[in-house]
């Protein structure tokens, strides 16, 4: 959902080589960072211990964010000059605290489960939260400044993100703030954690880009957070993010044995549902595994280094094949792409599966599904799942649109629904706002004996959710995709 033969899926304009994000040269301190050398010297502890692996040659590397105008600062003019015009779907290597929901970590979860219990802070947890509470008022200059020192200090590391950065500047402070809530909850963000690492594979990162990554952050927090910066702050973000990224670097290290950083993946067919609605099935290079009510991370050969997350429209096939819905939208650079320029032969690259809006087979409660506009795609994923393990616990689908237009698929739901008798369908349409989706739910309830499962645009995510709650659905019972992603997404 909008979450996802050429000789050259980049068309040859990646500098050649095997990959297309595989690192030049290992980063190195540009002659402008001279300023920032005292400061760098008191950062050289910032050193993770990563783990030997493959040649960098070897193993390289929809939903939509508005963009904001970001403020630069006047002591960085050639990181600048570097940065083109903003696209509303670019995203890049994520800085490595990115949430991937609002507020919560990690990964599309239990939308119930907490940060860590009440419990007293530790030293580290204060000076980080104090350092965020204040660069909060000045965030835009915070993460400009940050990436021009991170593109003047590391030139070789700009080759890494997309051309254009604003999405990426607003998803630094939104994993800050993250990081900053959840830092004593170890469970939790070093799950996260986990993930991301290996998810940073397809970007081409590598462990002696941490350290970069780190002191460039530090060096941003220390401008703008100098009213309560001192050596004891300074020090717990040095550990603080010396401990992250070792967490990333050893999990990617660990998949690295077990799995392709990313997949070349040829389309083979492409279906028009509606005018800005497509159905794009691909055939993987090589076997792809992944769980009904997961996504993954899409790239085009149009616009290289931009991944968007879509949902898979399908169980695991036994011919290999993968689906995806797919949305245009307004200025979106790869659901455009991918709706109105894809077609059978085409080659995309894949990152790897991820997320936990998946089925529970150890238990038989019933299923409550609720799916907006292509958020029906991993819904229709779940119904697939429950029927290829022969199950018979009853699932409920409320499939939400704004019109009779918008409910794209739903002859194939209720192909679903002759075909399994445990299955109800119901189709709810706001006409004209007297007929919404929250209310269909309550009126069918209750569900508090249910498993529910809500995907779709972030607005209905959080009223469907709220909607399930105030019926008497337990919170830990609740799953749905991740917030932040589908914003980044634009689907």
């Amino acid at each position: 959902m909008d979450a996802p033969t050429t000789t050259s899926a980049d068309n040859g304009t990646s500098g050649g080589g095997s990959g297309w994000f595989t690192p030049r040269t290992q980063p190195t301190t540009s002659q402008g960072s001279e300023p920032e050398t005292t400061e760098g010297n008191r950062l050289a502890a910032m050193r993770p211990v990563g783990r030997p692996g493959a040649d960098a040659g070897a193993t390289p590397g929809a939903r939509q964010e508005a963009a904001r105008p970001v403020a630069r600062e006047a002591t960085a003019p050639a990181a600048q000059q570097a940065t083109p015009p903003a696209a509303p779907e670019a995203t890049a290597p994520e800085i490595p605290l990115h949430p991937s929901t609002t507020p919560t970590p990690p990964e599309p979860r239990l939308s119930g489960q907490r940060p860590a219990a009440a419990q007293q802070a530790s030293p580290d947890a204060v000076l980080v939260r104090r350092t965020m509470a204040e660069v909060g008022p000045v965030a835009d200059k915070v993460t400009s400044y940050f990436y021009a020192l991170l593109f003047v200090r590391h030139p070789d590391l700009r080759s890494l993100f997309p051309a254009a950065m604003d999405t990426q500047r607003d998803r630094l402070l939104k994993a800050l703030l993250t990081a900053a809530e959840h830092i004593d909850n170890t469970e939790v963000l070093v799950a996260y954690l986990q993930n991301l690492g290996r998810g940073h594979r397809k970007y081409g990162t590598r462990p002696e880009h941490y350290p970069a990554v780190g002191e460039c952050l530090i060096g941003a927090l220390s401008k703008y957070a100098y009213a309560v910066w001192d050596a004891e702050t300074e020090a717990a973000w040095v550990r603080t993010y010396t401990t992250i990224s070792q967490v990333m670097i050893d999990a990617a290290a660990a998949d690295e044995l077990r799995a392709p950083a990313w997949w070349y993946a040829e389309v083979v067919a492409h279906e028009l549902r509606t005018p800005d609605v497509a159905v794009v099935t691909v055939r993987p290079d090589q076997p792809y595994p992944f769980l009904a009510g997961q996504y993954t991370s899409l790239e085009t050969p149009w616009w290289p280094r931009i991944w968007r997350h879509y949902s898979f429209a399908s169980a695991p096939r036994s011919d290999g094949l993968l689906s995806f819905h797919v949305k245009a939208v307004p200025a979106g650079w790869v659901s455009n792409a991918l709706v109105h320029r894809a077609r059978p032969g085409d080659i995309l690259r894949l990152g790897p599966p991820a997320g936990s809006m998946t089925v529970d087979h150890t238990t038989d409660s019933g299923l409550l599904c609720v799916g907006g506009g292509t958020g029906i795609a991993p819904i229709k994923a779940l119904v697939e799942d429950v029927a290829e393990h022969g199950e018979r616990r009853p699932v409920e689908v409320f499939y939400g649109a704004r019109s009779d237009h918008d409910l794209y698929d739903i002859d194939t739901m209720l192909r679903l629904q002759q075909a399994h008798p445990w299955l109800e369908v119901r189709p709810v349409v706001d006409r004209h706002g007297l007929v919404q989706l929250p209310d269909a739910i309550r009126e069918f309830g209750p569900w508090y004996e249910y498993d529910a499962y809500v995907s779709g645009p972030p607005g209905m995510i959080r009223t469907g959710v709220d909607a399930l709650r105030n019926t008497g659905v337990p919170a830990e019972r609740i799953r749905h995709d991740a917030l932040e992603e589908l914003v980044a997404a634009g689907s």
